[in-house]
């Protein structure tokens, strides 16, 4: 089969499945978390991609949902990279031919790993090869380890291939570092491990219409409590409409004002029109500075102006 970049409606998402349509038989499967489809999951990705062409088989993605990690220490609250629904969306830009999505629940942590290959890899997918990364567990106790993994498919009679991490400058790229980075503001160095900038999606919600007062009017959100952002100024583009457009975006308490929950405001340049309850993706290019509290709103105002013109020279 001749493997293109897969389009959305070419894209399968199948959840807890037990069995796979005739076109998708056989597949060559990634087999990971995937938070954040990062370089070093493209990686796995891009191998499964090519064996499947030399194969004449399909691509997939088998992934997991919850996150193990929030599975197992439910009162952790988990800074995801990329939601479910985001992350689907970065599979299927990839060039996968679908991704079948595990509940993980207690079920699932319970098997051991010779079960999980034998019931899931094998009874439910019919893999003809299996592709992971160097650092992938799997099964109760995470008693299936790369080599465990590479030797059942032996027994098996299907090939694994183990795919050696990537390194950014001599470290390795994974997901707790792109969150490390993103705590501390870096979300350039994000973005190189990412391949892209990082990005969240949120709805528009009404806030206390200051910033229109303020000769700023923003678009605000909630995000997920459990993202650690380090708060700040940023350089962001906002997709609207197929459309990205550039914009300012303070990620913080807003200490000048109540310091109350953290809120994302996007002022949006050469931008008007109703988004309320409009669910839109802001990619961060930039930090720009850190949040602080102003002694009079003229001092605040002057600030974002300056903040604006950064913004516009960081994002060109």
């Amino acid at each position: 089969m001749t493997h293109a970049a897969a389009r959305p409606h070419d894209f399968a998402i199948f959840h807890d499945a037990t069995g796979l349509p005739a076109a998708l038989a056989r597949p060559v499967v990634a087999i990971g978390n995937f938070d954040g489809v990062h370089r070093g999951h493209r990686a796995v990705i891009g191998t499964a991609i090519d064996q499947a062409r030399s194969f004449g088989r399909p691509a997939l993605a088998l992934t997991f949902e919850p996150h193990p990690r929030a599975f197992f220490r439910p009162d952790e609250p988990m800074f995801r990279l990329t939601p479910p629904p985001l992350k689907l969306k970065r599979l299927a830009q990839t060039g996968l031919d679908g991704a079948v999505v595990l509940t993980f629940d207690a079920a699932l942590a319970g098997l051991d790993a010779e079960t999980f290959v034998s019931e899931i890899l094998l009874g439910r997918l019919g893999v003809s090869m299996v592709v992971a990364g160097y650092d992938f567990h799997f099964g109760k106790g995470r008693g299936g380890s790369p080599s465990f993994l590479r030797e059942a498919g032996h027994r098996h009679g299907f090939p694994v291939e183990i795919v050696a991490p990537l390194l950014d400058e001599g470290a390795q790229i994974s997901s707790s570092a792109i969150r490390a980075a993103l705590a501390q503001g870096r979300v350039e160095q994000a973005a190189d491990m990412l391949g892209s900038p990082w990005e969240v999606e949120a709805e528009v919600i009404h806030g206390d219409k200051r910033g229109r007062e303020l000769g700023y009017p923003t678009a605000n959100m909630r995000l997920d409590p459990a993202i650690r952002l380090a708060h700040g100024i940023y350089a962001v583009t906002v997709e609207i409409d197929g459309v990205r457009h550039k914009g300012v975006a303070s990620f913080g308490r807003r200490p000048t004002f109540d310091d109350g929950a953290p809120r994302l405001e996007t002022f949006i340049f050469d931008y008007s029109g109703n988004l309320y309850g409009r669910v839109l993706p802001i990619a961060f290019h930039a930090y720009l500075r850190p949040e602080l509290k102003f002694d009079s709103i003229d001092a605040l105002i002057a600030q974002m102006d300056i903040d604006s013109a950064r913004a516009k020279a960081a994002l060109g």
